[in-house]
């Protein structure tokens, strides 16, 4: 059972793409558990050189931000001495949670949030490229531009997460 606050269990977060193929994984700690909201902290092991965003260095601390009821996750960033680098949404199917593996399906599209909230919108036509590739069914797509539009209004209203 996830504690409900302040937990230290560490579980799996894997990342596939639409045909179940494995893209991402890691490892991380749950921080907290109310609702359909898990929060996990992770750390950067190694550096990571990110066409738009950088270098990410090793020790880069991830909270995460995932809801088991909606179509995205947030990420914020934050530098080894704790100031925000950047918040990193990904939109994605809604996530599963079994035991201690966290499981979802990526749609490519990601937005870069800097910290003055301005927002950079990345992959629309990776998007579009997989959508024929996989063959999304209409409610996929329309999760995905629904997603989108939600996070751009949670940003221009500056609600959770992006009011920390």
């Amino acid at each position: 059972m996830i504690q409900e606050r302040g937990g230290n269990q560490e579980i799996a977060v894997r990342v596939l793409k639409y045909d179940g193929t494995l893209h991402r994984e890691w490892r991380a700690h749950v921080s907290e558990r109310a609702e359909s909201l898990l929060v996990l902290d992770a750390e950067f092991e190694e550096e990571v050189n990110h066409s738009r965003l950088g270098l990410i260095r090793r020790g880069t601390v991830s909270v995460e931000y995932y809801w088991l009821d909606r179509w995205y996750n947030v990420f914020r960033f934050l530098e080894p001495d704790g100031s925000l680098k950047i918040f990193y949404c990904n939109v994605n199917m809604p996530p599963a949670l079994d035991g201690r593996v966290l499981t979802y399906v990526d749609l490519d599209i990601d937005m870069i949030v800097f910290p003055d909230l301005s927002i950079e919108i990345l992959d629309l036509d990776e998007f579009e490229a997989n959508a024929l590739r996989y063959s999304y069914p209409a409610h996929v797509k329309s999760g995905a531009h629904k997603a989108l539009d939600e996070l751009q209004s949670l940003i221009e209203t500056r609600a959770f997460p992006f009011d920390r």
